[in-house]
């Protein structure tokens, strides 16, 4: 991911340090500053109402619920229906990789009482996803400190902000029921928040000062509940926060604020569903790297619309105004004859490592509660974030996972400040010119940009998933279920084989239970029977085993199992080992014969089942261990248990079986069944 050149504002880290004030031709209290408001906060007004309103009319127009959408849905369902946070009743599974959405939608779904939770999720994606903008907006606006009120007028006009809103995928994603709309509103939120602490004199003890303090960083917090790489973001924050001049008593607090609820969460999640990180965590695990299905990744994102242009023309940007900025402060410093001493460092030896070493440290902490930390900090956080994501191979739908990093990487340019010099007699002045006839033919070329690649559509989108296996997830279910905007669970009951599974559940649950299997033919459904006498300890139950675990579960009963060969709601198949060459976002393929011998399932096998394979998922999955991670999530939860599966959960978390069955028996050194066909 290209960065974006930090933006610097005038109100740096001089302005933290003890000197005379330089002299404001316009102070903020005097009519001609008013005066000076007047274009500034008219352009930013103008400029992030229209944006607001292009990307809510876009956002509204590509309306939707993914199928990964409705996978958030079924545990919602089971919370209102009292079987816990759980993807299926009486397994402690936790199949959503965000925390805070799953109970966000469970808040509003509950408050509403909506028949359909898919208008609650929609919704609630839409408002949090177009508040984010102006949000992140009036924040970078506020970077830019007095300049806005010098002399001349400046004009604060928008440009990151045009950035993310015309690439179709942000639409696409600000709804589809997942977690993108709270996850950029979460970072706009603490993007002003922490630029507001930047801002602030790092003198003020005030109650309302320690009041904001402890909010960000309760805001800062609770980023591994966002989602859990979004925490690289938060824990950064938290670093610089810890880092600067505010005492132990508040580092104390701090840490109590920022860890209360992630860690209260982290050891319930623990002693619940013993294991240290969702299960769809597990399922996609971070072993292993994929660099080069990262930069397909990337490339799938980037081409289809030039999207470099614009990222060249926000990185020119930043150095223009980062050079401005520089200039800015120099003068005021000539001007004020002011010097940047930092707080003394008192040394026998002031030319010995160790005094040098505390006076760079005393400066570096000093610099720290400023807008240039805030923004390099954010900037950092970016690039790490799009790194991340580069070296897991990315994910399988277009764009997703790469949204928050460009989200980030855009705040410091979501506005720029264009300024037209009251006079040319100063070098500074002239400079302001030249700056902003380069800015505002970036913003002229970012809006040309725009208008054209807003309504591009990937080749072949709708039909293709590609060798890379990245697809349009939103114009894929367009196409195949000829709807434009598919949101409930009903509507994907257009989708091949959904209405002959609806069909197949009443008629399987009719005849005792058994395992419903996919077929090759759209319109039908293998099913394992269950025998009349199920093995001691084996649930009688309908299993719906299939990989689109969203659309089937949303449309299956509650009393209904449904797993999936990848592993998301389904542990047995998640601890299994990546696939090195398999399909980015579900390389892990469990057989379906594991499935068949856990439900109990003795014969009556569709004839693609191998009976001794069968025979040996049975055997294999006596071994202790996976008995032991069984009764972890489908054992009745008590206190003991919560304690038993508190102090195993990191083990459990790392455990892996063998994918083939008979592999598995050689790993756990269990005998092979007898009766096996020969060769």
């Amino acid at each position: 991911m290209t960065a974006l050149i930090p933006i610097v504002s005038d109100e740096s880290d001089d302005d933290h340090v003890a000197e005379p004030p330089a002299e404001d031709p316009a102070p903020a209290d005097s009519r001609p500053g008013r005066r000076h408001l007047i274009a500034p906060i008219a352009s930013f007004s103008i400029g992030a109402i229209a944006v607001t309103v292009l990307f809510a009319i876009g956002a509204w127009q590509r309306r939707w619920i993914a199928d990964d959408g409705l996978i958030v849905l079924r545990t919602v369902r089971n919370l209102l229906a009292g079987n816990g946070p759980v993807f299926n009743a009486g397994e402690r599974v936790e199949a959503n990789t965000s925390t805070a959405w799953t109970y966000l939608i469970w808040f509003w779904s509950w408050v509403t009482g909506a028949e359909h939770t898919e208008y609650v999720a929609l919704w609630v994606a839409l408002v949090l996803s177009v508040a984010a903008l102006p949000l992140a907006m009036y924040g970078t606006a506020r970077l830019y400190g007095r300049r806005v009120l010098g002399p001349g007028i400046t004009l604060l006009l928008p440009l990151g902000s045009i950035i993310y809103i015309v690439i179709p995928p942000a639409r696409d994603f600000a709804t589809s029921g997942l977690e993108n709309g709270m996850v950029i509103f979460w970072i706009a939120a603490l993007w002003c928040q922490f630029l507001a602490w930047g801002r602030r004199d790092p003198g003020d003890r005030s109650a309302r000062s320690r009041a904001a303090f402890l909010a960000l960083t309760f805001t800062a917090g609770i980023a591994p509940l966002i989602r859990p790489e979004i925490t690289i973001l938060g824990a950064l924050v938290l670093l610089v926060l810890f880092v600067s001049r505010i005492g132990w008593r508040m580092r104390v607090a701090m840490v109590v604020v920022a860890g209360a609820v992630p860690v209260g969460y982290q050891i319930f999640r623990m002693g619940y569903y013993a294991v240290l990180v969702p299960n769809p965590a597990i399922a996609k695990d971070a072993s292993g790297s994929k660099w080069q299905q990262g930069f397909a990744y990337l490339d799938n994102l980037f081409s289809p619309y030039t999207l470099l242009l614009p990222v060249i023309v926000a990185v020119v940007i930043g150095v223009v105004l980062a050079v401005g900025s520089y200039l800015t402060r120099r003068d005021r410093r000539t001007e004020s004859g002011a010097s940047t001493a930092t707080h003394d460092v008192i040394d026998a030896d002031p030319h010995s490592f160790s005094s040098r070493a505390r006076r760079a440290w005393s400066t570096m902490v000093d610099r720290v509660q400023s807008q240039n930390a805030v923004v390099a900090t954010v900037v950092v956080a970016g690039l790490i974030l799009g790194l991340y994501w580069l070296r897991q191979g990315g994910d399988f739908m277009h764009g997703r996972v790469l949204l928050a990093p460009l989200f980030i990487l855009l705040l410091p340019v979501m506005v720029i400040p264009v300024t037209v010099p009251a006079t040319l007699s100063t070098r500074r002045s002239r400079y302001q010119l030249v700056a902003g006839l380069l800015l505002l033919g970036g913003f002229i070329t970012t809006v040309w940009w725009g208008v054209a690649v807003n309504q591009t559509v990937l080749p072949n989108a709708g039909m293709d998933i590609g060798r890379d296996g990245i697809v349009d997830e939103r114009r894929f279910y367009v196409t195949n279920m000829g709807n434009e905007n598919p949101v409930t669970a009903e509507d994907y009951l257009e989708y091949p084989r959904m209405r002959a599974m609806v069909e197949k559940i009443h008629e399987t649950e009719a005849e005792g239970g058994g395992v419903i299997l996919p077929s090759a033919n759209f319109d039908e459904w293998y099913v394992a029977p269950l025998p009349k006498h199920l093995a001691p300890g084996i649930p009688r139950e309908t299993t719906v085993y299939f990989l689109n675990l969203g659309m089937t579960s949303m449309n299956a009963p509650l009393n209904v199992r449904v797993v999936d060969q990848m592993g998301l709601a389904y542990p047995l198949a998640a601890h299994t080992p990546r696939l090195t060459d398999g399909r980015i976002g579900h390389d892990k393929h469990l057989p379906t014969e594991w499935v068949v011998a856990e439900s109990g399932s003795v014969s009556g096998f569709p004839a693609f089942i191998d009976r001794d394979d069968v025979k040996m998922a049975k055997v294999a999955l006596t071994c202790p261990m996976t008995q032991a991670r069984f009764a972890s999530y489908k054992g009745t939860w008590s206190f003991a248990r919560f304690r038993h599966n508190l102090r195993e959960a990191a083990e459990f978390n790392s455990y892996r079986i063998a994918r083939e069955p008979k592999y598995e028996i050689q790993r756990c050194g269990l005998q092979m069944p007898p009766g096996l066909s020969e060769g």
